[in-house]
């Protein structure tokens, strides 16, 4: 491991540790004891990517699929929730929210809850299109605080990015794993300037960094919060 992290330039060591720094004192302050664990019926026979925790959403949130034969699936997009990870569940569960993602995965310990089969759709993209062909995947925390982005997080997600491209076939470059921003026509900004494409998360995913979204793709200043969804998602499905 430390051999590993040797081969890293010294300006990206620096920066892990000052997230190490940032993460201690963010986390002091979730009370990880207190988060829900897997509900009743919730096994992990359930789940697309085994290490996860399946949290349903309610079928009111989501459109039954039968992915990859309905549709293609060519895309990951990488959220933030804009909330903390237990009430990002809670979100889900409520039928009135209209919203979902297929993975949540929590700052602390990188624990994985699967909240929407992958054969499904899931409601996270705000672009229907986009909704049909790629799993999302949403992390906890907010994108003006780098402390919630940890080592823990991007490693878990890193993980479960690459079991989700290696199983439908799709490239591992950024053209192909995208952020909330870069989907065409999104007022969103997550995962913000502070997620780090470059650390650990592009490592352990074995990114390739040469191929990049199409520039030019709008996006806010603010993330928008008028419904309480996680980072202020707005449904995109068939009315």
């Amino acid at each position: 491991m430390n051999e590993h992290r040797s081969l890293v330039p010294e300006r990206t060591r620096s920066l892990l540790g000052r997230r190490r720094v940032l993460k201690g004192a963010a986390l002091t302050a979730i009370p990880y004891s207190l988060l829900p664990d897997a509900r009743a019926g919730a096994t992990a026979q359930h789940v697309d990517y085994r290490p996860a925790q399946w949290q349903p959403a309610s079928d009111a949130n989501y459109t039954i699929s039968e992915r990859p034969g309905d549709h293609a699936v060519d895309l990951v997009v990488i959220h933030v929730t804009q909330t903390a990870f237990a009430q990002t569940l809670d979100i889900f569960r409520n039928p009135r929210k209209k919203a979902s993602a297929h993975y949540v995965v929590r700052s602390g310990d990188g624990r994985v809850a699967q909240c929407v089969r992958e054969s499904d759709i899931a409601w996270h993209a705000g672009n229907w299109e986009y909704n049909t062909r790629s799993v999302g995947i949403e992390h906890e925390g907010w994108v003006d605080r780098p402390a919630y982005f940890t080592d823990a997080l991007y490693e878990r997600s890193a993980r479960l990015t690459a079991s989700v491209c290696e199983r439908y076939g799709i490239p591992k470059d950024r053209a192909h794993i995208i952020g909330h921003h870069e989907v065409p026509g999104t007022d969103h900004t997550d995962p913000g300037p502070n997620w780090d494409w470059d650390w650990d998360w592009a490592r352990c995913l074995n990114l390739d960094d040469s191929a990049r979204p199409a520039s030019g793709l709008r996006v806010s200043s603010t993330p928008s919060s008028d419904d309480l969804r996680p980072n202020g998602c707005r449904p995109a499905h068939p009315e």
